[in-house]
């Protein structure tokens, strides 16, 4: 929206009928506490403290320090601050300021006198002062001296000098001429004589008129010289000298003269430049020699009109004479127009009515005369005068935020100086919206991915939402909305930052225990009523390979192993046994794979690389052990990949129904250890007894002949008894079948039967032994 440029020439000085004709006057003494109480400013101004709030009262001073406060509460007007009468004001002080009201506008001129208090000393310009005094002065003579300088005004000031200690050839002589100059002399009071007294020292008291009374010292020391009667006389008495503020440094401002009779060195004469009290940082310098005084530094207007000096000037015989220099510091337009904001109201709401005031300002210039005469001028709002220099900036149309969220005014003050010197202020006014827009997700739904066995508190993606509004309105923190219904809880696995969106796993997570989780993300506002939007996170589970595949078949657990039963009659490619293996991870970390990894013949056996199943590779050869032990490998396709063993046995049988059993088996190691024992004995007793041993050899033997039959049997038995067994426990017997094996202790023969399937029972004899599962087979001992 184009607003026209308006250009307001606003004159400084404004007729305002609303404004009081005579001020209101108070008075407070200096260095008052912060909160003393300096009149009822209401009541004096016919106003009650109801109407201060209502009107919104406050206090404007043109320089824009606030010395004093207004408690609406109670109409008083109290000190605000340290007031320094020193600081502030040179002689008589005054703080003008105005009460200003509103609805409808109206001001009120108050003055306040700062009142002095004896809060400062008397000071001499220096500690210690020399005179170089002949010995032949005539009692009577004066030696000036620089008089003491007090802050403070009226009876607060030096009133009176002493010496001390009491001196017997001078007095202190001082007071104000016709002219209204005030003097400070010694006053010699008799002849001095160098040879009984070379120099004498004392004090000189200022003493000032305050109760009590403050003092100040400084230290005289006499240096009694021999004849030099004449001291120097300046040409003037007080020396006024005019720069202009933008001197540069090391213009010459004047030039002080003095001159002495005397001849050689007691006419030679010597300038010294002293300042008053309170101004050690000189901004001027003087010649000793010519007596030109520079300046060493610009110097401000708008800090000190005007500066005052004292120069010394001194004869080679000790004498001397003091002038005063006054220096006027002459203005240029060297300051551009401030503007001082009062008040100012941004944000707008975007439904404020034209004519509502904007801002409240004040423009002033601290050069003087033509050069602190103000003109404003601005663009886009109305300006309008309100009191002397103050203005208003009003809105003139309806504002609104969809069009122009923001607009900058710029005021612009000029003076009347030459060249004329402006200064600008930029006003940035912001349209205030209501919260009209809910939050904005930048995708319907989103869908993150974590691996199982994270680390805990692991970043897994962010949602984002944005809100067209603005401010508050547009600040958007995420939550985790609550689900709906008891069957949908919320995983506590899962959090959402609510300040950027950043989504976490808070806990390591189990493929195998959970897969897939959906949560609903909240994105809400921070308007009032605050306006939110939902959208569904779904967070996808991906496997690792920590699994290893578990062997179902053959179990692992059983004791003993396995076996499974082999005629050796099967030809190549004869299933023996299957290998069944599961794994808990999915895809390629689930793929198993089936490997023969040691086997007592391993070219017998070939294990199904996808099946597992375990076969013959070729036909059974006499050569073949009877039983064969095996080591399959499960391995599954993860990286790295993960393994398991699986051990089965099988027996290599000619016949099921006539097993034939070895007569003798092979020793064992301790009868092998016990029967080389018997036959060293049995040689000792040989070489010794040869009947007695011939006779106990052969009783042994009988002996041994008839424990061997009896353990052949035995032993076949316990092994086939223990393979059968194994076999029967691994399932790997056809089923349904029913074997029953007889074995007797008087035959080399026993039968090995084929009988039909026959239920399980629990209660056998003692000398059955019957293995069932789940493929119906069983083994009956006679």
């Amino acid at each position: 929206m184009a607003l026209a440029r308006q250009v307001l020439c606003v004159s400084a000085f404004l007729w305002l009928p609303l404004a009081r004709a005579e001020p209101i006057r108070y008075s407070v003494a200096e260095e008052a506490e912060s909160g003393s109480v300096v009149g009822e400013l209401a009541e004096d101004a016919g106003l009650t403290p109801a109407q201060l709030s209502a009107r919104r009262a406050r206090l404007v001073s043109e320089d824009g320090r606030q010395h004093f406060r207004l408690e609406r509460a109670s109409g008083r007007l109290v000190v605000a601050g340290r007031l320094d009468r020193e600081e502030l004001c040179s002689a008589t002080c005054m703080l003008p300021f105005e009460l200003l009201l509103s609805n409808p506008l109206q001001f009120f001129r108050v003055e306040v006198t700062l009142e002095d208090i004896n809060d400062h000393s008397p000071v001499f310009p220096e500690d210690q002062v020399t005179f170089d005094i002949l010995e032949k002065s005539d009692p009577g003579s004066h030696f000036p001296l620089e008089a003491a300088q007090d802050l403070d005004i009226g009876s607060n000031t030096v009133q009176e000098y002493s010496i001390s200690p009491e001196n017997y050839y001078f007095r202190v002589s001082y007071g104000s001429r016709i002219t209204g100059k005030k003097y400070l002399e010694l006053v010699l009071e008799k002849p001095m004589d160098r040879e009984e007294q070379a120099e004498m020292s004392f004090s000189l008291i200022a003493v000032d008129g305050g109760s009590p009374p403050r003092r100040g010292t400084t230290e005289v020391k006499i240096v009694i010289l021999d004849v030099n009667d004449n001291a120097p006389i300046f040409t003037q008495d007080e020396y006024i000298g005019q720069v202009s503020e933008n001197m540069p440094e090391g213009s010459v401002v004047l030039t002080v003269q003095a001159t002495d009779p005397d001849a050689g060195i007691n006419g030679d004469i010597s300038y010294q430049l002293s300042q008053a009290v309170g101004k050690s940082d000189s901004a001027f310098v003087i010649d000793n020699k010519t007596g030109e005084i520079k300046i060493t530094k610009p110097l401000d207007y708008e800090a000190a009109h005007m500066h005052e000096l004292s120069v010394r000037a001194r004869d080679g015989g000790g004498l001397s004479a003091i002038c005063k220099v006054l220096v006027e510091v002459v203005d240029v337009n060297d300051n551009a127009p401030e503007l001082v904001v009062s008040s100012f109201s941004s944000p707008l709401p975007e439904n404020t009515v034209p004519g509502t005031v904007v801002a409240l300002f004040t423009v002033r210039d601290r050069d003087s005369g033509a050069n602190g005469k103000i003109t404003c001028d601005q663009l886009f709002f109305s300006l309008r005068p309100a009191y002397k220099n103050y203005y208003e900036l009003v809105t003139v149309s309806a504002l609104d935020r969809e069009e122009t969220p923001q607009y900058v005014l710029r005021v612009t003050a000029a003076d009347a100086g030459s060249p004329p010197l402006t200064s600008t202020h930029t006003f940035t006014v912001d349209i205030s919206d209501v919260n009209d827009n809910a939050p904005v997700f930048n995708q319907t739904s989103y869908t993150m991915y974590v691996r199982e066995n994270n680390v805990g508190t692991v970043f897994v993606g962010a949602v984002s939402a944005a809100d067209a509004d603005v401010g508050l309105n547009a600040k958007v923190s995420y939550s985790l909305a609550p689900e709906q219904g008891p069957e949908r809880a919320r995983c506590s696995c899962i959090s959402v930052n609510s300040e950027n969106g950043h989504v976490f796993v808070l806990r390591p997570l189990d493929y195998e225990h959970l897969r897939q989780s959906e949560v609903t993300v909240s994105a809400s506002d921070a308007g009032s009523p605050p306006l939110r939007a939902n959208v569904t996170v779904r967070l996808v589970v991906l496997d690792e390979n920590d699994n290893a595949p578990l062997v179902l078949y053959p179990a692992q657990e059983s004791s003993p192993a396995s076996s499974e039963l082999v005629p050796v009659s099967a030809e190549a490619g004869y299933l023996i046994s299957k290998v069944v293996a599961v794994d808990a991870d999915s895809g390629q970390n689930a793929w198993l794979s089936y490997h023969l990894l040691r086997a007592t013949d391993p070219g017998l056996f070939s294990v199904g690389l996808q099946s597992g199943e375990v076969r013959l590779r070729r036909p059974v050869t006499e050569r073949d052990s009877v039983k064969q032990k095996l080591l399959v490998l499960v391995r599954d396709n993860g990286q790295p990949p993960l393994s398991a063993t699986a051990a089965l046995s099988a027996l290599l049988l000619k016949d099921f129904s006539d097993v034939r059993l070895p007569h003798a088996s092979p020793p064992t190691e301790d009868q092998d250890a016990s029967l080389t024992t018997y036959l060293i004995l049995a040689l000792v007793f040989v070489s010794l007894l040869f009947l007695i041993s011939t006779a106990v050899l052969l009783a042994r033997k009988v002996c041994r002949r008839k424990e061997l039959k009896a353990g052949h049997v035995l032993y076949a038995a316990d092994t086939l008894q223990s393979g059968l067994a194994d076999a029967a426990a691994a399932g790997t017997l056809p089923a349904p079948t029913c074997y029953e094996i007889s074995l007797t202790t008087g035959s080399g023969n026993s039968e090995f039967r084929f009988l039909k399937p026959i239920l399980p029972s629990l209660q056998r004899e003692s000398s059955e032994i019957r293995i069932d599962n789940n493929r119906n087979s069983c083994v009956r001992w006679k």
